[in-house]
């Protein structure tokens, strides 16, 4: 990646996600999607918005495809419907998924 691609950034209702998660990202066309639900605190979506960013870059850099991270948490999610698909440590991603809960607690403890 030479330059940061255009990033489209949506709200949606948890309903409308693809799959039952908080954040989500794909790729259409040369643009990135992200679709963050909807909640009653706009500091919860901003949070979420950080993470779902910095994983993705971290992911993209690594190489990490997002249909590989697609299909391990729609996987994961049939066996563990309340689980954390990234928390696995058989998640593709979860060293970059691990990095970006870093961040965004250090972000959530500046909105204290």
């Amino acid at each position: 990646m030479r330059h940061l691609p255009e990033i489209h950034i949506e709200t949606i209702p948890h309903s409308k996600q693809r799959y039952d998660t908080a954040g989500d990202y794909y790729q259409e066309g040369d643009k990135w999607v992200f679709k963050i639900s909807k909640e009653e605190d706009p500091d919860e979506e901003f949070l979420t918005l950080i993470h779902e960013l910095v994983e993705w870059y971290l992911c993209t850099r690594k190489g990490i495809r997002e249909e590989d991270i697609t299909e391990f948490d729609i996987e994961y999610l049939k066996k563990n419907p309340d689980g954390d698909p990234g928390r696995s440590r058989k998640a593709p991603y979860h060293r970059e998924h691990m990095r970006a809960c870093k961040v965004e607690r250090l972000i959530k403890s500046f909105l204290r």
